[in-house]
């Protein structure tokens, strides 16, 4: 999962407002590249053509998930990482609106270890469309996401679990 804690100065192709934070959504002509959860709004860049085309795409889905959970993203991405990420990235994707499941859960279907898991939801790029924050410690606790965000992201991610909750 990326932050843009520190790059409040960066600019996105697109930034999509929430009740409690920002979303940075990057863009090529192809594929959402990243989303990055921002603490304050970022400027954005000026697109044209195809990206400027896939930005307004990604802001109207991200826009429709944040009034209605249940929402499905239908978009073009490129995560990137490694197979054992994009495999991880693919579990988490499968997990319903709504639902958690533990480390140790996406783990064991896996053939992996927890921390492996962790690592790999914490270099997610594309948070919220591939959404790492349903993956919990096995007692319930929210586990790392807090790490590279501190109070931010754990805020963040208690958001939206409760927002899915709604779904």
């Amino acid at each position: 999962m990326q932050t843009a804690l520190d790059e409040q100065a960066r600019s996105f192709d697109a930034v999509v407002a929430s009740p409690s934070f920002w979303l940075g959504v990057d863009c090529t002509a192809d594929a959402v590249t990243g989303v990055r959860f921002l603490a304050a709004p970022a400027p954005t860049r000026a697109a044209s053509g195809a990206v400027a085309a896939l930005a307004a795409e990604a802001t109207r889905q991200l826009a429709a998930w944040l009034a209605d959970p249940a929402a499905r993203f239908d978009l073009p991405l490129a995560a990137g990482g490694t197979d054992f990420q994009r495999r991880v990235w693919a579990a988490i994707a499968a997990i319903p609106c709504g639902e958690t499941q533990s480390y140790g859960t996406v783990a064991a279907a896996l053939g992996s270890a927890p921390r492996a898991v962790g690592g790999a939801c914490g270099a997610n790029p594309l948070p919220v469309i591939v959404p790492c924050h349903r993956v919990i410690a096995t007692n319930g606790a929210l586990g790392g996401f807090a790490r590279s965000g501190g109070d931010f992201l754990l805020g963040v991610k208690r958001w939206l679990l409760q927002h899915e909750r709604r779904a």
